[in-house]
């Protein structure tokens, strides 16, 4: 499928997503390709009169959002989010996430965490039967000594390990954080591995995103699937 209709699918996704939004909400607003479909429609209810906030996870996203006419909150204050809307990069059968290919990942994570409601928004080729394998786990980790904390989470993961570089040199996150990617071949057990990673000094976050989901939306050729996941 051509970049344009994986876009379209996105859009899409995107679309459906915004239809979650009501009047006077705080939405927390992610970061990415799909997340600026979204950016953008809710730009859109904003200049029709709709009353809502939001919580950008990056630059690029408060940036946008700024564009789009939608007022944003300190992202220093103290907020509780309705909703928050955002991509991935994978997601698996039990609706858990890889995400943290444009590096917000723990911006992400923090907004996800402090929302009510998460929902993701996907294209269809973003489903796999398990995670890892064809994406890498990134782990934002602090530059001091990173170089030990990549040999313990190689230990950990029996994979390899490699620092996310632009232009030669280390790639820092908004938060002054360098980024690893784990090239892990599947990932049976997210959730515990989430855990142990965490543990490691100088891991700050993962973008392993274990039972945060509650609505998936997927972008297919056959239309948009909207999936409501089953709270445990």
């Amino acid at each position: 499928m051509s970049s344009e209709s994986l876009d379209s699918l996105k859009k899409a996704a995107a679309f459906r997503a915004v239809e979650f939004i009501r009047d006077g909400m705080v939405v927390g607003l992610g970061t990415g390709t799909t997340a600026k479909h979204m950016i953008i429609a809710l730009g859109d209810k904003v200049r029709s009169g709709m009353k809502l906030r939001g919580v950008p996870t990056s630059t690029e996203t408060a940036a946008l959002a700024t564009q789009a006419g939608i007022p944003l909150i300190d992202s220093e204050n103290r907020w509780e989010i309705d909703v928050a809307i955002d991509g991935a990069d994978q997601v698996d059968p039990d609706f858990n996430l890889i995400k943290g290919g444009g590096g917000a990942l723990l911006k992400e994570k923090i907004v996800a965490a402090s929302a009510k409601q998460f929902i993701v928004m996907v294209d269809y080729t973003k489903q796999a039967s398990v995670l890892g394998g064809s994406f890498p786990l990134p782990i934002e980790v602090i530059p001091f000594g990173w170089g030990g904390t990549a040999r313990k989470i190689e230990a950990l993961t029996g994979s390899r390990v490699v620092l996310r570089e632009r232009n030669g040199v280390p790639l820092k996150t908004e938060n002054c954080h360098f980024i690893v990617d784990v090239h892990i071949d599947r990932l049976d057990q997210p959730g515990e591995l989430e855990t142990a990673l965490n543990l490691i000094p100088g891991v700050v976050e993962t973008g392993l995103f274990v039972g945060r989901t509650h609505v998936l939306i997927i972008g297919t050729p056959q239309g948009v699937r909207t999936l409501h996941v089953p709270r445990k």
